[in-house]
């Protein structure tokens, strides 16, 4: 059985592992996954008993009946916590290890072989990687991080490490898309998701709201929320609308009919279109399929 798939991971609500009073309120809310946190929320003495809380929350009858997406941050491969992390979690419940601060292809193969020799011994269900982004190594070989094991389902950007010790600007737009692009580009090489980083800005909705919008533009799947009031708006920008659907349809009923006239480019809505434009229509329709949304 392979890996969940994240291409429909719109939003992905982040819950301190040291807080699960949280856990039910995050499987309330209308995110699409819970990223439950081992590593930068949890304070070195704490790692234990947050690793425990979120194993149970994993294996809870009730969460999972939310049918969310669940994604736990571990702490990153060459801590002492590690390999305890990941022997909690592997089983039933759990979608995806996030595997922070990725610097390499080598780096992820050596997380797998801890996860495989784990998910063996517990007779766990294999669970995929989604590998954060987030030092200026791993944005140079972000490609190969994502072509690195049939494990690495999306990559997920992490602006605070990435800009932060830098210099740089988290508010500046230019950056911000120069790697929200090069990014994206990495993870299409290797046919996977990409996504974008939080925002710590929780009072500015609207802000949220342009990154959302600025990030879809670019291609990429989904946003991390730090706060429940992020949810909703992450959610509309990266979820198709009606017009979007309406075109995508025609552009489909187009391609079809041109395809079966041995016919490669053709016009829809006064616009020339040729495989790679019917591709991406489909690719719409069956994002909002899975989002439940009408396409007739």
């Amino acid at each position: 059985m392979p890996p969940a798939s994240l291409d429909a991971m719109r939003s992905k609500l982040f819950l301190p592992g040291t807080r699960p009073e949280l856990f039910a309120k995050g499987a309330a809310s209308a995110a699409d996954a819970l990223s439950f946190d081992l590593e930068d929320s949890v304070a070195p003495e704490r790692k234990a008993e947050a690793r425990t809380h979120v194993a149970a929350a994993l294996r809870d009858p009730a969460l999972r009946a939310a049918g969310k997406l669940h994604v736990v941050r571990v702490n990153a491969p060459g801590t002492p916590h590690f390999a305890e992390d990941v022997a909690a979690l592997v089983g039933p419940g759990l979608d995806a290890i996030n595997l922070p601060m990725v610097e390499d292809a080598a780096m992820v193969r050596e997380a797998v072989a801890v996860i495989a020799r784990a998910e063996a011994a517990a007779g766990a269900p294999p669970c995929g990687i989604l590998a954060n982004i987030e030092t200026p190594r791993g944005l140079r070989l972000a490609a190969e991080i994502a072509g690195a094991d049939p494990r690495v389902t999306g990559l997920q950007i992490g602006f605070g490490d990435l800009f932060e010790p830098f210099g740089i600007a988290r508010d500046d737009e230019a950056a911000l898309n120069h790697v929200r692009l090069q990014v994206r580009l990495a993870a299409a090489e290797a046919r996977i998701p990409a996504f974008d980083g939080a925002l710590a800005a929780i009072a500015s909705p609207k802000r949220c709201r342009a990154e959302a919008e600025a990030s879809r533009r670019l291609g990429l799947a989904g946003k991390s929320c730090i706060h429940p009031s992020q949810v909703a708006i992450v959610n509309a920008a990266f979820q198709p609308g009606e017009a979007e659907i309406a075109r995508a349809a025609r552009v489909v009923a187009a391609a079809e009919e041109a395809e079966a006239k041995g016919i490669g480019a053709y016009t829809v809505d006064g616009q020339m279109v040729d495989a790679p434009f019917a591709a991406s229509a489909r690719a719409v329709l069956a994002l909002a399929r899975r989002l439940g949304l009408p396409t007739a």
